[in-house]
């Protein structure tokens, strides 16, 4: 259990805050790139088996292919920081906080990919959900550990050492003596006789 003074609250409270509103703002943004319609003359195919659209981009010239696998990282690397930093949580498993953003990342790409078959001009491709969750997983691996670290810091330094500080882990839970039930004598009224 991780214990905060005042400052450590009222820091991790702005971060929280601060990362849900963010991530609000992102999530409509990427809602008004990935699910508005697309005014084309044709479209590609859907695309269901994993690297062939990205080989028929790298087929195209590098420069397209690395066009799209740029756009396909950048598209829900934000996310790789924001959710953390929604969640506000400093003292966390690097590793848990990896693979739950990995996963919401990825579960919000699929639903983008669904929600993009109803959209006139957008086709679902399984690179694209792939490419997101790689770029948000990158963009965690490079932030979110060592902000946490700045953050748990500074936490300590504007408080002065031990106002920010973690427990150990707490021994077993006390436990209340039950109270036995009462003989039914005891509870039933005097028979008279």
């Amino acid at each position: 259990m991780q214990r905060q003074g005042p400052v450590g609250d009222t820091a991790a409270s702005r971060v929280r805050v601060t990362g849900g509103l963010l991530l609000a703002a992102y999530l409509v943004f990427v809602a008004w790139c990935t699910l508005r319609p697309l005014n084309v003359p044709w479209v590609m195919p859907t695309n269901l088996r994993l690297f062939d659209g990205i080989r028929a981009d790298f087929a195209l010239g590098w420069g397209a292919g690395a066009r799209r696998v740029g756009e396909g990282l950048a598209l829900l690397a934000p996310l790789g920081v924001l959710l953390p930093m929604a969640g506000g949580r400093l003292a966390v498993s690097p590793l848990g906080s990896l693979v739950r953003t990995m996963a919401a990342a990825a579960l919000l790409s699929l639903g983008i990919e669904m929600l993009q078959t109803a959209v006139p001009g957008r086709v679902v491709d399984v690179d694209a959900l792939l490419l997101n969750t790689v770029g948000a997983a990158l963009a965690h691996v490079a932030v979110v550990p060592a902000g946490r670290v700045w953050l748990r810091r500074r936490a300590v330094h504007r408080a002065g050492a031990g106002t920010f500080r973690e427990e150990p882990a707490q021994g077993r839970t006390p436990t209340i003596p039950r109270v036995g039930i009462a003989p039914w004598s005891d509870a039933l009224p005097p028979s008279s006789p």
